[in-house]
């Protein structure tokens, strides 16, 4: 993968740049709904043309590394979220999602970090493995148009949906819609979680 500065980001066979344009357009698509921005909007954060963004996101265009990497800043993500699909068998594309090419999101020093567990973004929902580091606290999060569950897979976390306490351990599940939510890690140790959202807000 040649990741020189201002270069595209296909490589490989025709086919294999094909798939790879329209899944980034796919997630950059995806990411730019989630966080409720027009193509107006990002167009004139990226300073780019209206018709060059509705090109990438339909896959028919390459954004640059440059691009991508201002793209990946304003959603506050890393670039590799790009190009988790490289070298991915054609097969297991959209299907399979290896341990090795899960994209990842967040630090334990900043208290979370979360492994996006689906292939893409452009179903109806998302698997996240959300792993919350020994006595981290999340911000409010505001109420938004989703239905959200989870699973605890180890720990314990204390989850509070529109203002109600719930003490969750190993084992127990949780599902909220539309309500707003903070999280706090009471324990020494991490507590692990797999959250699923509909529609996908990564």
């Amino acid at each position: 993968m040649n990741i020189d500065k201002g270069l595209p980001v296909g490589t490989g066979s025709e086919t294999g740049d094909t798939e790879q344009q329209l899944s980034v357009g796919s997630d950059i698509r995806a990411l730019r709904k989630s966080r409720k921005l027009t193509l107006v909007e990002l167009t004139e954060r990226l300073n780019r043309s209206l018709g060059w963004l509705s090109q990438v996101e339909r896959g028919a265009s390459e954004p640059s590394i440059q691009d991508l990497r201002r793209i990946a800043q304003i959603f506050e993500i890393p670039i590799s979220f790009f190009f988790r699909h490289h070298d991915v068998p054609e097969r297991e594309r959209g299907v399979v999602v290896r341990a090795s090419a899960r994209a990842q999101i967040g630090t334990p020093e900043a208290g979370l970090v979360e492994e996006l567990l689906s292939p893409d973004l452009s179903g109806d929902f998302e698997m996240i493995k959300s792993t919350f580091a020994p006595g981290a606290t999340c911000d409010l999060v505001a109420k938004r148009p989703t239905l959200e569950g989870g699973y605890i897979v180890s720990g314990t976390l204390e989850l509070t949906i529109g203002g109600e306490l719930f003490v969750l351990s190993e084992g127990d599940s949780f599902q909220f819609q539309n309500q707003s939510h903070y999280w706090h890690n009471p324990k020494k140790h991490p507590a692990v979680a797999i959250w699923i959202v509909s529609p996908p807000v990564y």
